[in-house]
């Protein structure tokens, strides 16, 4: 029930300003935080942090970390992949009063591979401005540090998290002939792996990207074989982005 009767406390809200004439002046800002390291955060991405009216996060615990760091305490509410369809209508009334609001990941990139899609589309269906704050992420230092020409490749993000879903997803990326950017949890990472030797094959050129902006930051290049042998040698459970160079034939 309050799922619905917030969604049609939003709808009415709306059409009352619009049927009033009055403008909307809030904003919806999607800020980047930093990947791994606290200083890659941007003067801008402050400012629009203590600007806001109000932070939706994807985890009350992650984003009250980032925050009490930078000494920001604001209100909080948490949008993510369980509670995204509930929560928009109640962020949408906020912003319908004009509050600004700032939307924040985990880390890194908002809405790219994050929460937050959904809230996005609505609001610029409803005429709210959607304000990017650029900063930091984790694909483009992956691709720039790994050697490989970059002037094209095809992102593949995340795939699937059952085995044979995933291999056949690996199966069909193999006719690409192009550079591949792979994304997984730090827990999937040797068996993604292990997937893209058996399906891509043991000598396709590969760059695992780990631990990007952090103290053991380290690129691994080398065939997906050798990569592989060594994310079991040292039993590597970290962020990681994969790029798979499945241009060489």
């Amino acid at each position: 029930m309050r799922i619905v009767r917030n969604a049609t406390n939003s709808i009415w809200k709306i059409k009352q300003i619009i049927s009033q004439n009055l403008t909307m002046n809030s904003k919806l800002f999607l800020v980047s935080t930093p990947i791994g390291n606290y200083d890659d955060i941007t003067i801008r991405a402050l400012n629009t942090l203590k600007d806001a009216d109000f932070i939706i996060c994807e985890e009350y615990k992650e984003a009250r970390r980032l925050l009490s760091h930078y000494k920001i305490n604001k209100e909080l509410i948490a949008l993510n992949e369980h509670n995204e369809k509930e929560v928009v209508n109640e962020i949408l009334l906020k912003l319908v009063e004009n509050k600004n609001a700032a939307l924040i990941s985990d880390c890194g990139t908002p809405v790219f591979s994050d929460p937050g899609q959904l809230l996005v589309e609505l609001c610029i269906s409803q005429k709210i401005d959607v304000v990017p704050v650029p900063g930091a992420n984790s694909l483009l230092p992956a691709l720039i540090g790994s050697g490989f020409d970059i002037g094209k490749f095809y992102f593949a993000g995340w795939l699937s998290p059952k085995k044979d879903a995933r291999r056949k997803q690996l199966l069909d990326l193999k006719r690409m002939k192009d550079l591949i950017v792979l994304m997984d949890t730090p827990y999937r990472l040797k068996t993604l792996l292990s997937d893209v030797v058996k399906i891509l094959g043991k000598n396709v050129p590969v760059v695992l990207a780990y631990q990007l902006t952090m103290k053991n930051e380290k690129y691994y290049r080398g065939s997906a074989e050798k990569v592989l042998s060594i994310a079991e040698k040292q039993n590597l459970k970290g962020e990681f982005v994969l790029i798979v160079n499945n241009k060489i034939k």
